[in-house]
């Protein structure tokens, strides 16, 4: 598992005072409120910054970071992505998890045919979409419900599924 899980990513600046936008990338975009510090990564480079304050506009997230005082400041920060420690999130509710981590793992059906790995996840508002990719490359769309997804074995790094018809 990763030590560290991307949020969002800094798209823009706004105002004269330091303050950067945010495409969250979480459920929550309330969960930055929660945080006092976040690792912003900008081309492999990481580095430590103190969240002073966090507003909302539209369908994003505003952040000042303490020490980041002037728009030129801010633009130095543009297009970078802003992590956290796992450990600082705390724990994730039984049977819910990080997209992150079900990323790469390897699909079953119950009879223990091979379909691909989790290539992708996405969100259609009534429920995700695993995206399975075999190894010739093509993709197999399975919908995120209970009927479908059977088992979630991170140790292992495998899912279960059930292929309901029509899949």
């Amino acid at each position: 598992m990763k030590n560290y899980l991307e949020l969002g990513q800094i798209v823009n600046v706004k105002g004269l005072q330091g303050e950067v936008k945010v495409n969250s990338y979480t459920e929550d975009p309330k969960r930055f409120e929660t945080l006092k510090e976040v690792w912003i990564k900008s081309k492999g480079d990481m580095q430590k910054y103190k969240i002073e304050k966090v507003g909302y506009a539209k369908n994003q997230v505003i952040l000042k970071f303490v020490g980041i005082n002037t728009i030129e400041e801010a633009e130095k920060l543009r297009n970078s992505y802003i992590l956290v420690k796992r450990e600082d999130l705390g724990e994730l509710p039984e049977g819910v998890y990080y997209i992150a981590d079900l990323i790469g793992l390897e699909v079953y059906t119950e009879t223990d045919e091979y379909l691909g790995i989790v290539d992708d996840i996405f969100d259609t508002g009534s429920n995700d979409v695993y995206v399975v990719k075999n190894d010739l490359g093509q993709s197999k769309l399975l919908p995120g419900i209970d009927e479908v997804i059977k088992e979630i074995n991170l140790p292992e790094g495998k899912i279960i599924v059930n292929l309901i018809e029509g899949l």
